[in-house]
């Protein structure tokens, strides 16, 4: 877990060092604040969203999950994430119909939870993360790649933060 340790030790050395110079406004610095606190708490949570996005993952990556988005209805607030307006909350409730039972047992498994506990947490991060993850605010056309990709961006978002 070399990899995960160091972006979770960036992300705190940003917050500590950038937290009151950013703007309140400042949408980066809120998303990777909440990020922050739940990956102080439960590092294996931005492990399981990093899973979830990433093209090698249970809903095959970003591309998979819009689509599972679409099935549920809820096609326009995903698209919110990745657009460049304000990202629409989803409730845990919600996420857990878009994932289903099968990838969020998964999850739930990994974080140790209940499968609705993990849908809250999930509902807590992945808007922001989404969100900044795609900063022309679309998505890729390929998804956001393999995990290791993934923690990659998510390192080099946060030394821009």
């Amino acid at each position: 877990m070399g990899l995960l340790d160091s972006v979770l030790g960036a992300v705190i050395n940003n917050a500590s060092q950038g937290a009151g110079a950013r703007d309140a406004g400042d949408g980066l610095g809120g998303a990777l604040g909440g990020l922050l606190s739940l990956a102080a708490q439960n590092p294996q949570l931005v492990q399981a969203v990093m899973s979830l996005l990433s093209n090698d993952g249970p809903v095959g990556g970003l591309p998979g999950l819009m689509a599972k988005f679409q099935q549920a209805g809820l096609g326009p607030v995903i698209a919110s994430w990745l657009g460049s307006g304000p990202n629409q909350a989803i409730s845990g409730e919600q996420l857990s119909q878009v994932l289903g039972s099968g990838p969020l047992s998964q999850i739930a498994a990994q974080l140790g939870v209940g499968q609705g506990a993990a849908a809250g947490q999930l509902a807590q991060v992945l808007p922001g993360l989404v969100d900044h993850l795609s900063p022309q605010g679309q998505a890729p056309e390929g998804g956001f790649g393999n995990a290791d990709d993934l923690f990659g961006m998510l390192g080099g978002l946060l030394q821009k933060a």
